[in-house]
């Protein structure tokens, strides 16, 4: 077998009927979107994390943490897809099932092309009810005010993303516990690893037979789970394995 990982995860992927790509923040790095704590500078960085990523840091000062977010959601709606995003995008035709779970909350995959999108972790692009009402609305539709009322109980609006304390959606995450558990391939993109439920997923991919490329700048946590690491960036690395997988099942 060669010693090439590129050359390596094509050959998984070209005997796959499956496939699930999992996706961190390190899938859009190369489009300017910065992590949750890298983008608490200049401004912001004097801020505890803990005092816009909480329920209690909202309710402490509402207009402070929402305008953090709405800086955030405009630097999202202004990057653009990069090259890795737009290889996967490609990929929807060719694997069934196919889909991809990711912690990113810049709707990049979407934009891309992507429709099987799973964001565990939620999005900037919406927003929702404080009081958990029920009411969720897309950005373009929101009222004035930082941060705007609900129109459904009047409370505050909140930004629609998953803070420290707070559990995912338990229905997001049974689905993509069941598309990982009948995968034959897991692709992971720019994830270190730590962070659960996403860790998890891999273990319960590899547990369930499935082979497992990790696509990484860095060493990560779930290199030892990987049939193939790859250590280098989603953008220049996703294109030439996948432009390899998608000619041999053409």
């Amino acid at each position: 077998m060669t010693s090439d990982p590129i050359a390596q995860a094509r050959a998984i992927l070209q005997e796959a009927r499956s496939c699930v790509v999992l996706t961190g923040a390190g899938m859009s790095a190369e489009s300017g979107i910065p992590t949750f704590r890298d983008a608490l500078t200049g401004e912001w960085s004097k801020f505890d994390p803990m005092a816009l990523g909480t329920r209690e840091g909202f309710k402490a000062d509402p207009p402070f943490v929402w305008r953090w977010y709405a800086e955030r959601r405009e630097r999202a709606k202004n990057a653009q897809p990069n090259a890795g995003h737009l290889a996967l995008a490609g990929l929807e035709r060719r694997y069934e099932p196919f889909a991809i779970v990711t912690q990113n909350v810049d709707g990049l995959h979407a934009r891309a092309g992507s429709t099987r999108v799973l964001e565990i972790h939620g999005s900037l692009a919406r927003a929702k009810c404080f009081a958990e009402c029920g009411v969720r609305l897309d950005a373009a539709e929101l009222p004035p005010g930082e941060p705007p009322t609900c129109p459904g109980c009047g409370s505050w609006l909140r930004p629609d993303v998953v803070w420290f304390g707070e559990y995912l959606d338990v229905g997001l995450v049974d689905e993509a516990v069941r598309l990982v558990s009948q995968c034959e391939v897991a692709v992971v993109v720019g994830t270190s690893g730590v962070v659960q439920p996403a860790a998890g997923m891999v273990e319960a991919a590899k547990h369930a037979g499935a082979k497992v490329i990790v696509v990484n700048p860095h060493p990560s946590e779930l290199d030892d789970l990987a049939d193939v690491a790859i250590v280098d960036t989603a953008a220049r690395t996703l294109p030439q394995v996948f432009a390899g997988a998608v000619r041999a099942r053409t």
